[in-house]
């Protein structure tokens, strides 16, 4: 295997279909802050853990420290908008969503396929960026609604079997 460019790699890794998440916190001047990911992953039920992971030049590294909760939001397979508009770190990214803000400050999104919210237990370097290692504290989710699905540099939707009747 040759060593690859940044570029390849990207499109190297874009073949490994991922889930579309938001992740809202608390920024330094106590405003809600948001920011699209797709490096979500579980990492532990007993505990329950997450990670994800931030560029090391986010100017929302701080929201997300040790100790700082986040609202981890996976999106349901219409809110393409929404991650792109949490993709982007210009403008009023909460602007026009009904947003409800929680006991904990933290904004929550409407109509998303889970709620994870969590605090930061550990921040590791990982290259150019931050791991962030989180306790998930709450949880809530739609087991009716399809998650947006990112792959190949574009957004689909992931259809699950329709489910039998409950008596």
């Amino acid at each position: 295997m040759s060593s690859a460019s940044p570029t390849e790699l990207r499109k190297a890794f874009s073949s490994f279909a991922t889930g579309v998440t938001v992740i809202t916190g608390i920024g330094n001047n106590h405003q809600a802050v948001g920011v699209t990911i797709s490096s979500f992953n579980t990492v532990s039920l007993d505990p329950p853990l997450v990670l994800w992971s931030l560029s090391d030049r986010s100017v929302l590294l701080d929201a997300f420290a040790v100790g700082k909760k986040q609202l981890i939001h996976v999106l349901e397979r219409s809110q393409e908008d929404i991650a792109m508009r949490f993709a982007k770190s210009t403008g009023d990214q909460f602007a026009g969503i009904d947003l409800v803000t929680g006991a904990s400050g933290l904004a929550t999104l409407p109509n998303c396929v889970a709620y994870f919210e969590c605090e930061t237990i550990a921040v590791h370097p990982g290259g150019d960026h931050r791991i962030i290692v989180a306790r998930m504290l709450n949880m809530h989710y739609h087991e009716e609604r399809d998650p947006l699905v990112f792959s190949r540099s574009q957004f689909m939707g992931l259809s699950l079997p329709e489910r039998a009747p409950t008596e």
